[in-house]
């Protein structure tokens, strides 16, 4: 299969099973999203796994960000639960006077994408997931983020459910989006 094909067959998968890839395997697959370009090779970027309870530490990060309380609280705290891997990707600029922060931004994104790709093509199912309280300051406490960094997201990781969503992928017309400077 080309890069082309995988790309355009790879879906967000909202619902995973309990499986996830092992720690080992998941080295393997940040090895192979980490040779995104990366301007100077600065590696603005960092990963981190979050497993089994961790993953309420988010939530309750996450519920205490939005306000809520009692069950609605609750509620915004077990969706950390929907997958039995989270991984979350963290913006970690270098000092540049050649590579912008809005660059290695771009990079970390990058990094993130790749590795969904990498996922989905190794059988995972995966969901980015972002939201409003990525960079509220209890939510990037919970991460442990330094000085400087910013949380952009999570990928959902799970094992691909037998009903995963088979309905083809819209592609664009690309003709919208592609142009000419005259």
């Amino acid at each position: 299969m080309s890069v082309a094909d995988a790309a355009t067959r790879r879906r967000s998968t909202s619902k995973v099973t309990a499986e996830a890839p092992s720690h080992d395997e998941l080295l393997e697959f940040v090895q192979a999203a980490a040779t995104v370009a990366d301007h100077s090779e600065l590696h603005p970027w960092r990963l981190l796994e979050i497993r089994g309870d961790d993953r309420l530490v988010v939530g309750r990060a996450l519920a205490e960000a939005s306000g809520a309380e009692g069950h609605a609280a609750d509620k915004l705290t077990e969706k950390a639960l929907r997958a039995p891997l989270m991984i979350a990707i963290v913006l970690s600029p270098v000092e540049s006077r050649k590579v912008p922060e809005w660059e290695q931004e771009s990079v970390a994104s990058g990094v993130a994408h790749l590795l969904s790709l990498v996922l989905d093509d190794a059988g995972w199912g995966v969901m980015w997931r972002t939201g409003l309280w990525t960079r509220s300051p209890g939510v990037q406490a919970a991460h442990g983020l330094r000085d400087g960094e910013k949380l952009l997201g999570w990928l959902y990781v799970g094992g691909r459910r037998d009903d995963r969503e088979a309905k083809p992928r819209t592609l664009v017309d690309p003709s919208r989006f592609l142009s000419t400077l005259s």
